[in-house]
């Protein structure tokens, strides 16, 4: 695609608009709690963009958009609503804990509830799963993006994301990461929205589209189903989903930053609602791109890329462009300032240099961001040698996200689970997970981390039983974040779970 003056104008507009308010913004980051949370002052609308646009990347419109192009259809969409009943179990079960500890990092928390090895070896899973899946993926889909719309050359695309996205990170830290997050997602959900409709319209109009793709509109698939089966729901899904936006860093840490729980949890019920709306911009556009190159392309990780090159007219592209770019930004800068957070305050601070004072720890912290882009752009082509980048980048969750999901779970509904017992499910479950995939190829992978769960919390039951704590674990408030929760959130939140529902029903 050429891009016109126009697009040009754009796109270097917006880009200068991001990086220049986003600097500006986190202009006085002194201390470690400025740094990695921002100063706990952040409110509910800049939380909640934040969450969907940290979320929401070219995973998705690249990758979420080939699994509706492929096999799967509507139903890659419950990755998406239930993530939005995990968020509002999240607002008012897990936020309030973890806000009354003032804990900066998940694998924190496993220190308070078990001890420093529990914490350390999740804060080792984490790094290495940011680096090697999270943002090697962001940064590989974000330059396939970039190449099939535009032309640039694939590993020039890397290092140009890389380059822009860990300039403003290194600098500003979590704040600077929520004011770029609040802009590019604001351009992210336009730009989807323009997308779609032009599609719609090019298809023949909303009826039409429901009519001739009622074949790939069910959120529900029969059991024999290799990816996404019905029985998924029992509880195969809902573990990724608890761990993404429950004990996920890169998630968690802007909630985090929340200046109270009032303000934490209107923020994850807002982002709750936006996801509702995802699927519509994402998977729709996926299955008309079926509709119109189902005869002609085989790789669906392109179908969305296709879309913005043959549907918008000159001067919409480079908006486009810019809202594509965002996306891929959006994500890595949450993932590099997450890893640097875990390096930092997990690893170093806690282990090499306990007694560091907080500019110390913030120079350590802009280095670990400056190493980690680095080595994510070493390892970025990496998730091309495997079929459907999202696809690749769920299943390699896995190796994690079923442990730390049941240490998490089992800890706080338990209260007499020994450290034994944490250590022994966070190192079974990865080699669980794998003997699984290998034995069981057949088997969906979400089934697989759901077998692993159960395995983790049946180790876990068992080590409690042999020998359990002395005394129940005892939460110590430590900080001073108004701690009175929102009424209206849980309002909000009824009112997310009852949607999630009804689109169930809608396209069941």
């Amino acid at each position: 695609m050429d891009l016109t003056l126009w697009d040009g104008i754009t796109f270097a507009a917006f880009l200068i608009a991001v990086i220049g308010i986003s600097l500006y913004a986190s202009r006085k980051e002194d201390t470690s709690e400025d740094y990695f949370l921002a100063g706990r002052s952040l409110t509910w609308w800049l939380i909640g963009f934040s969450l969907i646009a940290s979320n929401i990347s070219t995973e998705h419109f690249i990758g979420m958009a080939g699994s509706g192009f492929g096999a799967a259809g509507l139903a890659i969409a419950s990755y998406e609503w239930i993530a939005a009943i995990s968020l509002v179990i999240v607002a008012f079960w897990l936020l309030p804990l973890f806000l009354r500890l003032g804990i900066f990092t998940m694998p924190e928390f496993l220190e308070h509830r078990y001890g420093n090895p529990a914490r350390t070896i999740m804060a080792i899973y984490l790094m290495a799963a940011y680096v090697g899946v999270a943002i090697a993926g962001v940064l590989y889909s974000g330059a396939l993006g970039l190449q099939t719309i535009f032309g640039l050359d694939m590993m020039l695309g890397i290092w140009l994301i890389g380059a822009l996205a860990g300039a403003y990170t290194v600098y500003g830290g979590l704040k600077a990461v929520v004011w770029s997050d609040l802009l590019q997602g604001s351009a992210l959900l336009l730009g989807g929205l323009v997308v779609t409709a032009i599609g719609l319209s090019r298809v023949g109009g909303l009826g039409t589209f429901l009519e001739t793709n009622a074949d790939k509109l069910h959120t529900i698939l029969p059991a024999d189903d290799p990816e996404l089966p019905w029985t998924i729901f029992l509880l195969g899904i809902w573990i990724p989903n608890m761990f993404y936006w429950g004990f996920n860093q890169f998630i968690t840490q802007r909630t985090l930053g929340a200046r109270s729980l009032a303000a934490g949890q209107r923020g994850v019920v807002f982002a709750a609602g936006l996801k509702l709306l995802i699927p519509f911009i994402v998977v729709f556009p996926g299955i008309i791109a079926f509709q119109l190159y189902g005869d002609t392309l085989t790789d669906g990780d392109q179908a969305y890329a296709l879309l913005i090159r043959d549907l918008l007219p000159v001067g919409l592209s480079g908006i486009m462009f810019a809202a594509l770019f965002g996306a891929i930004m959006s994500s890595l800068d949450s993932m590099l300032n997450s890893a640097s957070t875990l390096f930092t305050m997990d690893v170093y601070k806690r282990h090499f240099r306990p007694e560091a004072d907080a500019r110390h720890i913030v120079a350590v912290g802009r280095w670990a961001t400056a190493f980690f882009v680095v080595l994510g752009c070493l390892l970025a082509p990496f998730p091309g040698q495997f079929e459907g980048v999202y696809a690749y980048m769920q299943l390699v969750w896995g190796f994690i996200s079923p442990a730390i999901t049941a240490v998490f779970i089992f800890g706080l509904v338990v209260p007499r689970a020994p450290l034994s017992a944490a250590v022994a499910g966070l190192l079974i479950g990865p080699v669980t997970y794998g003997i699984l995939n290998w034995q069981l190829p057949q088997v969906a992978f979400l089934n697989h981390m759901a077998f692993t769960f159960l395995i983790v919390v049946g180790v876990m039951a068992l080590f409690t039983l042999l020998r359990p704590r002395a005394e129940p674990v005892v939460y110590t408030t430590r900080g001073d974040v108004d701690l009175t929760p929102s009424q209206g959130a849980k309002v909000g939140g009824v009112v997310v779970v009852v949607m999630t529902v009804l689109l169930y029903i809608a396209f069941w």
